[in-house]
């Protein structure tokens, strides 16, 4: 069959489909010239289009040009020298270096007449370069695990890129009274303040705190949990790097007589954006600035990753794919109760849920949910939009916290008519949290009907695996930390912190403890009975709950964390 557009000719590759008869010479033409068109590759427009499959081009493509074809799923990406090229070179060539044989560099191609890339990185490496043939799936994929895993490193950006991070406002860019920088165009600020902000989120801290003092200003992360000093900046900077804050936060600069909040964004490529939310307090030596950083990442992590002993998780799973009721988180600020809930949003998020939240502000940005900011400036209070909630055919309404008895019992009515309510209290654990509905005003009928799990928590940090060291504690110690005779077993292990340069004085990651109390018939009698949070807790250790001791007992007994750090986040 004649091609419709003579000018056009079909590369080695096109014609070998058609004499495979993969392709009619018209298909592969328009193909062709969609491609270029696009201004994208041809073998990704044939499988993005659905016209062939990636395996049958991959094996046609070997075979005319003798190009190895390779699994990209036997190879083992974490050893990949992906450092040796830029992101930019990687996605304008679609291609991938998998592994370097002496003075040879490999790299996944899917098509095998793409002699740019080869060209290309041999230029960029100095290092002889040979393709290797893929699936176009497989390595689309491939690209998008090894660049995600670039973002997260951050080890590629040098010190001249600190001066174009891609920042702004989390806010519309187009609104009035904007602030001009040239105010705070000072390049060695400007630098440092990217390098705070790239040191905070390459070390996984949750805040970052400026704080300025008569004769010193200190700068600290919270890593773990806990605070850290990093650097202690001249005085004399203190009001520049505070300024250049807020003029990426979007606040008044001129104002320093009350607190202010903002939010900044930082875009770290096309496929990672990290919020931080930013607010000052006017302090006696100056505005003391405190950004929290959130990463919507943090809600994916699953919930095998969070910490649940095996029962704990199936009630928990029950509890939230129930069509109603109510599930509480409860415990102090930063203890992960955000991420708990989003992870059990993520689980329900599907097309066919209605899912509102509330929050005080929003943290994590999901798709597919209706997230719903409080402005009570504008008279939108949680009641207020939980209101409007009712009014929107809900299936699943979460509220960031239930903080006055109208929230409380505007959440129990909906939990009772038909829809499942998320929130959280701050209370010790879970038998308070009951009690603490019922001191509000919350009828104690409705409290029994409505609530059907309670989840208190910590975060307790994880022992670096690499340094963790065995400990011996004396038997009556460990019996008095709380261990049982039967524990005290010759395969129990205690393990401590040492330190090494893969952690933070013994400490890498942080997992969560739990306690998960569903709220039985017989609980609910005792709550309507006018019961106190130590009848309930006594019930709850009748039905077998752990609390939250013998759940941070259990992670020192599995090895993952030390005895020490269960006596600081479970300590009364």
């Amino acid at each position: 069959m004649a091609s419709t557009n003579p000018t056009v000719h079909l590369s080695g590759l096109a014609r070998r489909l058609v004499m495979d008869g993969l392709l009619e010479e018209m298909e592969a033409t328009q193909a062709h010239e969609a491609a270029l068109k696009k201004r994208t590759h041809f073998v990704r427009y044939l499988v993005e289009n659905k016209i062939l499959k990636g395996r049958d081009i991959a094996w046609s493509g070997s075979q005319e040009f003798g190009v190895p074809l390779l699994d990209l799923t036997t190879v083992d990406m974490e050893s990949a020298p992906i450092k040796l090229v830029s992101e930019k070179l990687i996605q304008q060539h679609n291609a991938l270096p998998l592994f370097r044989r002496g003075n040879r560099l490999f790299i996944a191609v899917s098509d095998p007449t793409n002699l740019g890339a080869i060209d290309e990185f041999k230029f960029h490496t100095g290092i002889n370069t040979e393709a290797v043939l893929v699936e176009e799936e497989q390595l689309q994929k491939t690209i998008e695990s090894a660049l995600d895993a670039m973002d997260t490193t951050m080890s590629e950006l040098m010190d001249a890129d600190l001066d174009n991070l891609d920042i702004s406002s989390g806010e519309d860019e187009s609104k009035d009274g904007d602030i001009s920088e040239s105010d705070i165009d000072d390049t060695p600020v400007v630098r440092f303040v990217n390098k705070v902000l790239l040191d905070a989120i390459n070390k996984g801290a949750s805040d970052v705190h400026l704080e300025p003092y008569e004769k010193e200003f200190r700068v600290r992360f919270r890593s773990d949990g806990v605070l850290h000093e990093i650097t202690s900046p001249p005085r004399s900077l203190a009001m520049r790097i505070i300024a250049r804050l807020k003029v990426m936060s979007r606040m008044n600069i001129a104002e320093r007589r009350v607190p202010q909040d903002g939010r900044i964004r930082m875009n770290l490529s096309k496929n990672r954006a990290i919020d931080f939310r930013v607010n000052t307090l006017p302090t006696l030596y100056g505005e003391k600035v405190v950004l929290r950083i959130l990463d919507g990442s943090a809600a994916q992590i699953g919930v095998d990753a969070l910490g649940f002993e095996e029962e704990q998780k199936k009630l928990f799973i029950e509890a939230i794919n129930k069509p109603y009721g109510m599930v509480l988180v409860t415990g102090p600020t930063g203890s992960g109760k955000t991420v708990s809930l989003y992870t059990g949003l993520n689980m329900l998020n599907t097309i066919d849920r209605n899912i509102s939240t509330c929050e005080d502000p929003v943290e994590i940005n999901v798709p597919g949910i209706n997230q719903v900011n409080v402005n009570n400036k504008a008279g939108l209070d949680f009641s207020v939009a939980l209101r409007a909630f009712l009014r929107q055919d809900p299936d699943i309404i979460m509220v960031g916290e239930i903080r006055d008895l109208e929230t409380a019992e505007i959440s129990v009515k909906a939990a009772q008519t038909g829809h499942l309510v998320l929130s959280t209290l701050h209370t010790n654990d879970a038998p308070q949290t009951l009690t603490r509905l019922a001191n509000m005003g919350v009828p104690a009928y409705t409290i029994a009907s409505a609530v059907h799990l309670i989840m208190a928590q910590r975060l307790a940090r994880r022992l670096c695996n690499k340094c963790k060291k065995e400990q011996d504690i004396p038997r009556e110690t460990l019996l008095k930390a709380g261990f049982t005779e039967d524990q005290l077993t010759d395969d129990l292990k205690v393990f401590g912190a040492v330190g090494c340069d893969s952690c933070t004085a013994g400490y890498k990651g942080r997992v969560g403890i739990y306690q998960v109390m569903p709220v039985s018939e017989i609980m609910g009698k005792i709550i309507m009975e006018g019961g106190n949070s130590m009848q309930l807790e006594e019930q709850s250790k009748a039905e077998g709950v752990a609390d939250l001791r013998e759940s941070g007992l259990k992670k020192v007994a599995d090895g993952i964390t030390s005895l020490e750090e269960i006596d600081r986040v479970t300590k009364d």
